[in-house]
């Protein structure tokens, strides 16, 4: 059983923007990025090939939510998976989608008081 996860060099670097300008903290910003990512029916694409860019604990990003971000991307894959899948290959997958996809709802509301009023919109 794995307990870390890579990123790649640019989710990293986006979520280093992202935490700059909104002055939330990455395990925050992980947690809505994977969310966004779960709205999106299409599948993921499991294989992050570049892992060059920050290492992340589980418990770190997912906290006493683990369980319901398994049970949320088990739904969202139709299908039971392991824990092994889950971590850190499906919840790698589904951030690195969700941060290009926080990323762009970061740039098109120009702010974060927009941002999270978007976001909260769509719940």
């Amino acid at each position: 059983m794995n307990f870390r996860l890579r990123t790649s060099k640019k989710t990293a670097e986006q979520l280093k923007t992202l935490q700059s300008s909104t002055g939330l903290t990455p395990n925050l910003l992980v947690r809505f990025a994977v969310s966004l990512s779960l709205r999106d029916e299409q599948p993921v694409s499991q294989l992050v090939k570049d892992v060059s860019g920050i290492e992340f604990n589980r418990n770190t990003l997912t906290g006493q939510y683990d369980y319901v971000f398994k049970a949320l991307i088990t739904q969202h894959a139709k299908r039971e998976i392991s824990d092994d899948e889950y971590f850190p290959d499906l919840f790698n997958a589904h951030l690195e989608r969700g941060v290009r996809l926080l990323a762009n709802e970061y740039n098109y509301a120009g702010n974060y008081e927009k941002m999270i009023t978007n976001l909260l919109a769509k719940v």
